[in-house]
């Protein structure tokens, strides 16, 4: 059974950072990606980074986020993280982890559909 548990969240002032985990279990690394997503109430959700599970090589949804957020994971493939850094009010959001067998390119499809979702971690930036 695919478990994904998102930890790390918290309150923070605007300029800061913090890193989130996402303990991944009971499914093959190697034939999954595992994503990081965040939704505000009332908004849709939106994908910020993928990591595949092959490589552990990341991938963003685009160059702003990657200016601010770093995806990763230990070479033991039992976490990902996202650090998240210069955190803005905006940034405010309950932030997911997910994972799904993919089809070639959907690390980089911020549309693609997973089949495997964490609780969320609430992050609140405060200015």
């Amino acid at each position: 059974e695919v478990q994904l548990v998102e930890s790390g969240g918290g309150l923070v002032q605007a300029g800061g950072s913090l890193r989130l985990s996402c303990a991944a279990s009971g499914f093959p690394w190697n034939d999954y990606i595992i994503a990081w997503f965040r939704q505000v109430p009332g908004k849709e959700r939106e994908a910020i980074s993928c990591i595949d599970g092959r490589d552990l090589k990341p991938y963003y949804r685009d160059s702003y986020v990657k200016a601010r957020f770093t995806t990763s994971s230990d070479y033991a493939r039992t976490t990902v993280y996202l650090q998240l850094n210069n955190l803005k009010p905006e940034d405010t959001a309950v932030y997911y982890c997910a994972a799904d067998r993919p089809s070639i390119g959907a690390c980089t499809d911020p549309h693609w559909v997973y089949d495997n979702w964490g609780r969320g971690t609430q992050v609140t930036v405060s200015s």
